[in-house]
Formats: structure tokens, sequence, C-alpha cells
């Protein structure tokens, strides 16, 4: 199965464009790897969901 995007936001399938910026910034610092106690790993896995759910096209197709 493939990966969650939206749960790995936290944000509903039907969450705004604003919604979803908001809530990768917010896990973009926390987990962000220079900051203490960051995960590199979860960093890239939050930043691999908000560049495809930020993208009207590849959210469309994402969602398909």
């Amino acid at each position: 199965m493939s990966k969650d995007y939206y749960k790995t936001l936290g944000v509903d399938k039907n969450a705004s464009e604003a919604d979803i910026k908001a809530a990768f910034r917010k896990l973009a610092h926390q987990h962000h790897p220079d900051k203490n106690k960051g995960d590199d790993k979860k960093f890239k896995e939050i930043n691999e969901a908000y560049q495809t759910l930020s993208d009207k096209t590849k959210r469309a197709q994402y969602d398909q």
C-alpha cells in the first residue's frame, strides 16, 4: 500500500492549501534535522507529503 500523505501531515482529505501548509510548517519545525532531537527520516517523509499535496496537479493524481 502507498503512503498516506494526509495522515503523515495530520490533515483531512478535504484540507485547504493553507491547512496543509500550516501542518507542514509545524511538523517540519518539530522534526528538522538541525534542531535538537530532529529526525531526518521523518523530516523527509513530511517534505515528500507536502511536495505532493501542495501541488494541485500532483494532489489530483494522488487522490485518484
